[in-house]
């Protein structure tokens, strides 16, 4: 494997960086970001400086608009953008629509493709991910999902309740997991129409994505049958489609705000002088500030090496789990370490540090908690060790 990075991606690394500090970082005190999120009419503004510098949705392919990136690209490109916390809203790289955008691409038809992905992939709309659910439902083990879609002659009826479905609230089409006669099947549907509701929006640690994580509602919600998306009883196959890349692009945003982090705790270590020394100066902080260098750089190459094998054509199932819990483990720490050196400052405002801290510990949970990854890689383990 050689990670070096082609003119071309070094290029687009610079100009990325540069895009972040020089246009996006002076917008993060903007007042348009609340308890949910940041407002739509400021999404659009920050789209809008991101298409200027042709940096909109860059892994879209160039028919939707975008430079058509490789993982690895995506991996140079998605770690700069996460700097602020603000740039992958802006470059329409954020969840859930760059993975919907992913999914779109790969299974939907020339007309659902120009209906839903274009749109997105421009940044007129926003979308969201139906298919987490409240117990018993689907949440780590999608095999309980309770959600069903009943075919009624050419249309489906679909009942069930989701949640922690994150941009719901302003997102103007769903992607719904629900279980049909032919099995896990996957629709798409205009959020205005009938038969579905949004409950209410969930109070969480982050507030990054536009419009939160709500609870919806599927009370009679009907569908044509061409609003499924690929095949009827699919939808577990094509949800990997979806989650494995998704798993790994978390990973390269969240390492960019662990490197800010880094940054700003780095800085202050600098020049904070206590008991006669700089901070830094002081092991027990020195130690942190290498702990963090190791596990950026640790974290970085494990990214960039699922993302040589999803190029390569694998999978990237397991390459995908390990990836997602060595990142998002060696992302927190960073996390928490920066708190530690920042001291009251850390826990404050005052910085980004603290912001970043809530924001990254999601990640541990949301697509698929530590423990079932761990869980899932030791019964491959296991299978193997019969083969030893």
């Amino acid at each position: 494997m050689d990670f070096s990075l082609s003119p071309e991606h070094t290029e687009l690394q610079a100009r990325t960086a540069r895009f972040i500090r020089e246009r996006i970082i002076p917008l993060e005190g903007d007042v348009r970001q609340g308890r949910h999120g940041p407002s739509d009419s400021f999404r659009l503004e920050l789209n809008a400086l991101a298409r200027a510098a042709g940096l909109l949705a860059p892994h879209v392919g160039p028919e939707w608009g975008g430079l058509g990136l490789s993982h690895v690209g995506k991996a140079v490109v998605f770690e700069e953008a996460g700097y602020s916390l603000l740039g992958p809203l802006a470059m329409n790289i954020s969840a859930p629509d760059e993975g919907n955008m992913h999914l779109l691409e790969h299974v939907a038809t020339d007309e659902q493709k120009e209906r839903f992905l274009r749109p997105l992939a421009e940044g007129h709309l926003r979308s969201c991910f139906a298919m987490t659910e409240p117990a018993p439902g689907a949440g780590s083990d999608p095999a309980a999902l309770a959600t069903t879609a009943r075919r009624d002659g050419d249309h489906y009826i679909i009942y069930g309740t989701k949640w922690f479905i994150t941009g719901a609230d302003g997102a103007q089409f769903a992607i719904i997991m629900a279980r049909a006669e032919e099995g896990a099947t996957m629709f798409l549907s205009d959020m205005n129409r009938p038969g579905i509701e949004l409950v209410r929006n969930m109070d969480s640690l982050d507030q990054g994505f536009p419009g939160g994580h709500g609870v919806l509602r599927f009370s009679g919600l009907k569908l044509p049958a061409d609003a499924v998306l690929g095949e009827p009883g699919k939808g577990f196959r094509y949800a990997q489609v979806r989650l494995a890349p998704a798993r790994l692009t978390h990973c390269m945003r969240w390492l960019g705000a662990a490197r800010r982090a880094h940054a700003i705790a780095a800085e202050y270590a600098g020049r904070r002088e206590v008991f006669g020394h700089k901070l830094g100066a002081h092991e027990g902080v020195g130690f942190m500030l290498a702990d963090n260098e190791m596990d950026i750089r640790m974290a970085r190459l494990t990214i960039w090496h699922t993302a040589w094998v999803l190029d390569q054509g694998g999978r990237g199932g397991t390459e995908s789990s390990m990836a997602k819990v060595i990142c998002s483990e060696a992302i927190w720490r960073v996390a928490d370490r920066c708190v530690q050196i920042m001291g009251g400052q850390g826990v404050t405002g005052e910085t980004l540090v603290e912001r970043i801290f809530r924001e990254v510990r999601g990640f541990r949970i949301y697509d698929g908690p530590s423990e079932v990854h761990r869980w899932s890689i030791a019964q491959r383990v296991m299978k193997q060790g019969a083969n030893w």
